[in-house]
């Protein structure tokens, strides 16, 4: 298809390639020189860094401490947790050689820190005034991908990683769902994705959890996405590992512990939730720029140039992170397409008649309200409204989008015609067996059973087995 450079493939035609196109051409992040690498850009750190910042005060408010461990786990310790490798093995990266030497015993290059995090715990926890032992851990992690592709699955990721350590399984299930529900927060009231928070089926339980729960979203081409889990292991780790405490009667008690994480991959989710066939479109709380300038000029614009950051100072102090867009070597045309492809979520064009008016034209980056003539004295006291009411908007379309492409399902064929588009909510059995044959015949997976379900019984829509869960399953295919 023939397109101006900058341009990007419609996501009609082929949503793969234009998310791609997109991640690469808006700044977000460039291809790494190790396969399924990435660099993620300035301008798509900043996303990260905001949406991180908002995370990591939840995370701190709710009581977590922020620690770090190491990078390099001897490889014993993840053998120590049979389900555990068994999931992990395809995709670890292991250092054998080192300092010239082969080691004497191999080290992993961290997947997931369960292991090295459950090593700690079993030395700093002796007795129950020490629990609960609540941790946090922003890194860097390896997970070598076959088919990577950029934030979605890479071979290296960031993320945040919360451990923590209770007495007994209801205070620690009470901790899954308090990370679920700050994941939850974070990814509607930031990211305006709006989420299906509930459990993953045993069949797509993290590797060594008793429970999974999970946030999932639903992307423009109708698949899901996991924005978030949070996993109960039960004692699974603590027996591996030694994480014992002496009760107040003196008894020795395994800990009961639970592992919690987002990363990266919900920037893929940003641009796959909003972006259209111009570009990305950010929600205004974790955009870099919420307001770009651009001056028009003819001449040498001095004056104009001038005004537009006299404009700028009063948004700043109106709290705005606002961009003066004043490259004399570009025109406003190609400005105007540069920032619509990076997702600014307002546009503020400024010439000089509108500056002789005492007005800016104000444009949104999505919307049906198109070019709006604003004085130029009110508009840092109205920026911070139209940002809200943008942001709010971002969030109802998100929400409106995926209802209207999810649906409930009595029978296979409506099945099949349902996932082929979006979700749907249908009985399933719970069986593993079943879930394999639904993949091989559809491509789809179960991605939770909700939390708000309404209660239902009835027979599998597959296998017409009895229906586990007593409430519809969410099928999709997935990222």
């Amino acid at each position: 298809m023939a397109r101006d450079e900058r341009g990007v493939t419609a996501q009609s035609e082929d949503f793969a390639s234009w998310y791609n196109e997109l991640v690469l051409k808006a700044g977000l992040v460039d291809r790494g020189p190790a396969k399924g690498t990435m660099v993620i850009r300035p301008y798509g750190y900043r996303v990260w860094e905001l949406l991180q910042a908002e995370l990591d005060a939840r995370i701190k408010a709710s009581g977590h401490e922020n620690a770090y461990f190491p990078l390099l786990i001897p490889q014993s310790y993840l053998e120590r947790e049979a389900d555990h490798v068994d999931g992990f093995a395809p995709e670890l990266a292991v250092v054998t050689h080192a300092g010239g030497k082969e080691l004497e015993e191999p080290l992993v290059v961290r997947p997931t820190s369960e292991t090295i995090i459950g090593e700690m715990m079993a030395k700093w926890i002796s007795s129950h005034r020490d629990l609960p032992l609540l941790l946090n851990q922003w890194a860097n992690v390896v997970r070598w991908e076959m088919r990577p592709r950029m934030f979605l699955r890479t071979t290296e990721f960031l993320w945040q990683e919360g451990h923590t350590a209770h007495a007994d399984e209801q205070q620690a299930r009470e901790e899954m769902l308090l990370a679920l529900g700050i994941y939850q927060e974070v990814a509607r009231d930031y990211a305006a994705m709006p989420v299906a928070p509930g459990e993953k089926t045993p069949g797509e339980r993290f590797a060594g959890a008793v429970s999974t729960m999970t946030i999932e979203s639903m992307m423009r081409d109708g698949k899901a996405l996991q924005a978030g889990t949070s996993h109960y292991m039960g004692t699974n780790f603590a027996t591996a590992f030694g994480i014992s405490y002496a009760g107040m009667d003196g008894r020795e008690e395994l800990c009961h512990t639970t592992s919690w994480g987002m990363s990266t991959r919900m920037l893929g989710g940003i641009v796959m939730t909003h972006g259209d066939d111009r570009g990305l479109v950010l929600p205004p709380r974790l955009a870099p720029y919420q307001v770009v300038i651009v001056p028009i000029t003819r001449g040498d614009g001095t004056e104009v140039v001038a005004a537009a950051q006299t404009l700028a100072e009063g948004l700043r102090r109106a709290g705005v992170r606002v961009h003066v867009d004043d490259r004399d070597q570009l025109s406003p045309g190609f400005k105007f397409n540069d920032w619509e492809l990076k997702g600014v979520p307002v546009r503020v064009e400024l010439g000089p008649r509108d500056l002789a008016a005492g007005t800016a034209v104000l444009v949104r980056r999505l919307g049906d309200q198109g070019k709006q003539s604003v004085q130029l004295d009110t508009l840092p006291q109205l920026m911070a409204g139209i940002l809200e009411e943008f942001q709010m908007f971002l969030l109802a379309r998100a929400a409106e989008f995926r209802d209207t492409h999810t649906s409930d399902v009595e029978d296979w064929a409506a099945f099949e015609s349902g996932v082929a588009s979006g979700w749907v909510r249908a009985l399933h059995c719970g069986q593993p067996g079943c879930e394999d044959d639904i993949k091989t015949m559809t491509s789809a997976t179960p991605r939770c059973v909700p939390l708000d379900g309404p209660p239902q019984t009835g027979r599998c829509v597959r296998c017409d087995a009895p229906a586990a869960y007593g409430k519809r399953v969410i099928f999709s295919r997935a990222y």
